[in-house]
């Protein structure tokens, strides 16, 4: 793993010269290394949005948009969804290689030990409104485990894979239990002899008058659609748990505000806007042609959901994965779902449109995952709670790598400042 200096920049700015340094990743990726610029130039850069800034190292997630590459701690996201369990990735994401059988088994059983929530904060579910988002739901009883399950500001060992052990385990628990809440059904607690996801369909689907029995096709399109979401780097939800661990937070009150960034329309909610937008053609009676004529006309206020992303500049390898999850689940004697029909429609009408070609949209992550969740089940307003289950592993192994680096500091990004000048202040009597 390399951060090799490869050489200087020049920046020359009123008479003077800086030399910055150049360093190169793993991946041949080049970085100028500012970190001095404010002190010797009294320059700061400015960034909106962050779109050509590098605000950390770290070994974890190698993106190249470029080239459709995805990649956890090195290997394929092709391979992991092929070969790979959702705890299995956890482990890979946290620890940083794959786990012996050994360490496979005793992970598991630790996710086991873990999946129960304190009796007391049932309590608190039923003082939610039945109409409450469960994000909202969510993001508050995350941050009220830190009550429930204090933790000490420097973590032993085994302390910190209790916490991780925690939160990977008992988000699941506090999802359910907040989709019960929500359809006014007793809880279902989590058992101790289930796989992960299947554990999770169990506390959702099972009611005491109903035995629901897990379609395996259906669970392991679930697992392969969390291992997706299982990292991606430094977007929005997981800079926001760096920036706010970098405060030295609590863990709960840290994943607490990722799960309110992911929240939003433009990042973990982009899912459930694909669904309405395929149920809006569907309604139509359309084919979707009209639909795309209107999302390339500048005076309209449609978009193509699901299509385009900020890192990929072609199709986005994860949601060809999904695709073919979708052919699998989907296309089974029985099952007939026209909005996956719709969704075809629009991917080949739109990969053959200079429009969209020139723009380099192509379907992304979130264009068929929503398709997979309908189809197993999964109520519109908790698809981006699957999303926060997905993205629970990559939160915490950020937030480990961050706190095991020696040299970390608090989060404090500049601005370049735009208001009002130096004023005189003129007291109420006077104005």
């Amino acid at each position: 793993m390399s951060d090799e200096n490869c050489g200087v920049a020049e920046l020359h700015y009123d008479g003077k010269k800086y030399e910055l340094p150049v360093l190169r990743g793993t991946e041949n990726e080049l970085a100028v290394d500012i970190s001095t610029l404010r002190k010797d130039a009294g320059l700061v850069t400015l960034d909106n949005g962050f779109g050509n800034t590098a605000a950390c190292k770290s070994a974890i997630t190698y993106i190249d948009g470029e080239k459709g590459i995805l990649r956890y701690r090195g290997y394929d996201i092709e391979d992991i969804a092929k070969f790979s369990s959702f705890t299995e990735t956890a482990y890979l994401l946290l620890y940083g290689e794959l786990p012996t059988d050994e360490q496979r088994a005793n992970f598991s059983q630790l996710l086991n030990r873990s999946s129960l929530i304190h009796e007391d904060m049932h309590h608190f579910f039923n003082a939610y409104p039945k109409t409450a988002h469960p994000m909202g739901i969510l993001s508050s009883m995350v941050a009220s485990l830190s009550a429930f399950y204090p933790v000490p500001e420097t973590l032993t060992d085994e302390q910190e894979r209790e916490v991780l052990a925690n939160l990977i385990s008992q988000i699941r628990t506090i999802a359910a239990f907040s989709y019960k809440k929500s359809v006014g059904e007793p809880i279902i607690y989590p058992s101790c002899t289930m796989r992960y996801v299947h554990n999770f369909l169990n506390m959702m689907f099972s009611s005491p008058v109903n035995d629901y029995e897990v379609d395996p096709e259906i669970a392991r399109a679930i697992e392969i659609f969390l291992v997706l979401h299982a990292d991606h780097e430094q977007n929005c939800s997981t800079s926001s748990v760096r920036m706010a661990g970098s405060s030295l937070a609590n863990v709960y009150a840290v994943i607490s505000s990722g799960i309110g960034a992911l929240w939003g329309s433009r990042h973990g909610g982009a899912n459930q806007a694909v669904i309405e937008m395929l149920s809006r053609i569907h309604a139509e009676k359309g084919n979707g042609s009209e639909f795309i004529k209107r999302a390339k006309d500048k005076n309209s206020n449609e978009r193509l959901m699901g299509f385009g992303h900020r890192v990929y500049k072609q199709y986005d390898p994860r949601a060809k994965i999904l695709k073919n999850i979708c052919h699998k689940v989907l296309d089974r004697p029985g099952v007939n779902d026209p909005l996956f029909d719709i969704a075809l429609r629009l991917e080949e009408a739109a990969l053959t449109d200079d429009y969209f070609i020139e723009r380099n949209l192509y379907p992304n992550v979130d264009f068929y995952s929503g398709l997979i969740l309908k189809a197993a089940g999964i109520p519109q307003n908790m698809f981006t709670v699957l999303f926060t289950i997905g993205r629970m592993p990559g939160w915490l192994a950020h937030w480990r790598e961050m706190h095991n680096d020696a040299g970390f500091r608090i989060a404090r990004p500049r601005q370049l400042y735009t208001g009002a000048a130096k004023r005189e202040f003129i007291p109420v009597q006077e104005r």
